[in-house]
């Protein structure tokens, strides 16, 4: 796991830079600020000739040599690589290779195998670039990564992305340089970086809390969508903006084959097929040079991860949680019980308010433009926790969009029932619903736990219960209404308007018989990458900490798909074929219990103990003067959150960590 950053100057006299040294001071500027991302070596490559330069920071994760180091150039010169991940089935590539070489060599008369530098998966690439070309070897990989790639040759560079977006790529013209990197941070320090941020952005980012790719806060600045490579030709007049991303692998078209090819075996088939399958993905990720381990929750997810893990180890994992002292968002218990099922080596922290709000104040240059899934905040806590012990750790993340886990896709069901229902009617419940606050109808789910135990922030969950009954008509419009926390954001952002995004452009158009598995796909195009891998991915590598997700091997991926919806929700039972692997291992009493999430009782820290921190965020000068948000409406909702008229806990959070991000960025 690594970090790397570059830039491509197409006209070169109009460059500000003269000479390599000048080529190489913004380059190591670049590189610089994304030190967290590999403290362990740096290189930059450079070309003042052609105007390009490449530079790498490296966490050593295989091959902890010299022989690992970056930007690497291929056996024939040929190619120069600068890139962020790991390819797990490297060896075998490496093994795939050498067949192909001794076939050649024994065709001219001799019998020589390839020999290796060192025993790296960037020398593993490089080679498959130089023998196979970069599509075919892009598809042959199992594995998370983010490549820039430059071919000498043919003056090509090559920007590549993994299937399922497990890494950050940003990249796009500003003036007339060509900018790209792992994160944000690094194409700002160049300095033809413009910084205009781009208004109707923000309203995507209000709607859903995160920048949906391929945009990002910036104008002229994208995301590599997953799945794809994008090319830029040195001396391609065409525009460069019309820079088209080729797809080597779809998600579209697996979901598609998937739904068209079942699985067809019986119950018991189908836990040894998802059993064996998870068991390699997990075997392939454990390899590392350093001390590796786990996040655990006590969830299905982390909890199948680490069952699995510790079958195929002979030592005890070492496994990660952390707590909270609030009841209702403590899961450190399960973990805990769990683990010593498991016989682990567990490590957990409590974690206290006044801990938790010290990460706040990093959270904007941590994540470079808004983000605002509060979760990031415990995430950031764990990987720091776990980096004490190990460089390396596993986590359970995108299991529920695999595996049917998450709450609303029971709404799917619920709202079979209800949508002939007139509209009057169900408007009429949804108002019946809001006649009481979210902080009385908390109160009285807490009384209610002491007969049965129900999710945490019932009142937050029955408002946008009641908010969609009033107002959506059909299973897309309740998908979109649930994955949006605003429905009118240009009524915030002054002079915004909404840009069109997948959810909207192609999303919404998709058609399946059963709305979850609608819903399901949804999520892996768009929550998945640009919420949930971002989250992670940020939070551990600001603490230098390598996260792999082997529910993420698209060998994984494609199976899920196979599998008909009865294994993935069975008797109202979410995850149901993945908690029967589970059951193998730790006892299902020890599973079984509602949804909880890893939250923070944001709401209530909100009314409390970070009141001052969002008053100066929130004043109205302060919000006058930056000119990007309705005054009125801001404080309004602040003012009914404060009271506890309306829980706008997600909805506020988005608009803090915008001033927050904004203040940092100025």
């Amino acid at each position: 796991m690594c970090g790397f950053t570059g830039f491509l100057n197409r006209r070169i006299n109009d460059s500000n830079y003269s000479s390599d040294s000048e080529m190489k001071l913004v380059a190591n500027k670049m590189a610089s600020t994304i030190l967290h991302r590999g403290p362990n070596d740096a290189g930059i490559w450079l070309d003042v000739d052609v105007g390009i330069a490449l530079a790498h920071r490296r966490l050593s994760i295989i091959d902890l040599s010299p022989a690992g180091h970056q930007p690497m150039a291929s056996k024939s010169d040929r190619y120069v690589i600068a890139y962020n991940g790991e390819i797990y089935n490297h060896i075998e590539l490496r093994h795939e290779l050498e067949m192909c070489s001794q076939q050649t060599f024994i065709a001219e008369g001799d019998n020589v195998s390839i020999n290796w530098r060192g025993h790296s998966d960037t020398e593993t690439l490089l080679a498959g670039f130089e023998a196979w070309g970069v599509e075919a070897t892009l598809k042959k990989t199992i594995g998370m990564f983010a490549i820039s790639l430059w071919d000498k040759q043919e003056q090509i560079l090559t920007l590549a992305r993994d299937r399922m977006g497990e890494k950050p790529l940003y990249y796009g013209f500003q003036k007339n340089t060509f900018l790209f990197g792992s994160e944000l941070k690094a194409l700002k320090a160049h300095p033809d970086f413009l910084s205009e941020i781009d208004r109707d952005v923000i309203c995507l980012y209000l709607r859903h809390c995160y920048i949906p790719a391929p945009y990002s806060i910036y104008k002229g600045i994208k995301k590599l969508l997953p799945g794809t490579f994008v090319q830029l030709h040195l001396n391609d007049d065409e525009n460069p903006n019309s820079l088209v991303p080729k797809t080597y692998w779809s998600l579209k078209d697996k979901v598609h084959s998937g739904l068209e090819n079942p699985f067809r075996g019986n119950d018991a088939e189908a836990i040894k097929v998802l059993d064996g399958q998870l068991r390699e993905s997990i075997d392939l990720q454990m390899m590392a040079d350093v001390p590796l381990g786990s996040f655990l929750s006590g969830g299905v997810d982390s909890s199948t991860i680490v069952a699995l893990m510790q079958t195929q180890s002979s030592r005890a994992v070492k496994t990660f949680s952390i707590g909270f002292d609030e009841k209702g968002y403590n899961e450190a218990d399960y973990a805990k019980a769990v683990s010593k099922h498991l016989s682990t080596e567990h490590t957990e922290h409590y974690v206290s308010s006044v801990e938790a709000m010290e990460v706040i104040p990093l959270l904007g240059k941590m994540y470079d433009e808004p983000f605002a899934d509060s979760s990031q905040i415990p995430t950031f806590l764990v990987s720091k926790m776990a980096k004490q012990h190990v460089t390396v750790s596993l986590s359970g993340d995108a299991g529920d969009e695999l595996f049917c886990g998450y709450n609303r896709y029971l709404l799917a069901d619920a709202w079979k029932k209800i949508e002939h229902v007139p509209f009057a009617l169900r408007k009429g419940a949804g108002q019946l619903i809001q006649t009481l606050s979210t902080s009385t109808w908390d109160a009285i789910f807490q009384q209610a736990n002491k007969i049965k135990r129900f999710p945490s922030n019932m009142g937050e969950k029955l408002d946008k219960l009641a908010k969609r009954l009033q107002c959506i008509d059909g299973a897309n419009e309740l998908y979109y209404s649930l994955v949006s926390e605003t429905n009118q954001p240009e009524k915030i952002v002054i002079g915004a308007a909404e840009p069109t995004s997948w959810l909207t452009e192609a999303g919404m158009k998709m058609r399946f018989k059963d709305a979850k598995h609608h819903m399901m796909y949804m999520d892996a195009m768009t929550y998945l990458p640009d919420d949930i891998m971002v989250k992670v991915d940020r939070a551990a590598m600001a603490n230098s900490l390598e996260t792999r997700l082997p529910f993420l091997d698209h060998r994984v991926v494609e199976l899920a798909w196979r599998l008909p919806m009865n294994m993935k929700m069975r008797d109202g039972k979410t995850k149901w074929l993945l908690r029967q692997v589970l059951y193998e291992y730790v006892p299902q009493d020890l599973i079984d219990r509602p949804k909880a999430g890893f939250s923070i009782p944001l709401g209530e820290w909100l009314r409390g103990p970070l009141k001052d921190w969002v008053e100066e965020l929130l004043d109205v000068q302060r919000l006058s003067e930056d000119g990007y948000f309705d005054v009125y409406y801001v404080r309004t909702i602040w003012q009914d959150h404060l009271s506890g008229k309306s829980d706008q806990q997600a909805l506020l959070w988005s608009i803090l960590m915008f001033q927050a991000w904004l203040a940092g960025s100025k």
